[in-house]
């Protein structure tokens, strides 16, 4: 690859990587900001899920720009794709086996909104 490339395809991957850490940040801020549990499971699920994606893809298209051959990049993006789907499934597991938990605890909640 050209020099010109490769200084652009540095920059999507920084610019994927800072996008993918501050949807992390906003759902640490949402866990740690709202008032219960099924708000905070709801932020951390959906932001960090979402920072980890952008991050994924980010290492993927680094990859394809620091490595020629082809199948070694298929690997490579195969395993960063199934660690993502990995902690998919286990932060909806996560989710729904805490938000149960807390409903056997407390009850159904109201049917009014809350607070």
């Amino acid at each position: 690859m050209t020099g010109a490339v490769v200084v652009v395809l540095d920059a999507v991957v920084i610019g994927l990587l800072v996008i993918g850490c501050l949807f992390v940040v906003v759902g640490t801020l949402g866990l740690l900001r709202f008032p219960d549990l099924p708000t905070r499971l709801h932020a951390v699920a959906k932001a960090d899920n979402l920072g980890l994606g952008f991050i994924v893809v980010a290492l993927i298209v680094d990859t394809i720009a620091r490595c020629g051959d082809g199948l070694g990049i298929v690997g490579i993006a195969a395993k960063l794709l199934l660690i993502w789907v990995l902690a998919l499934l286990g932060t909806a597991g996560n989710s729904h086996l805490l938000a149960g938990s807390q409903r056997r605890r407390n009850g159904p909640p109201e049917a009014g909104g809350g607070s």
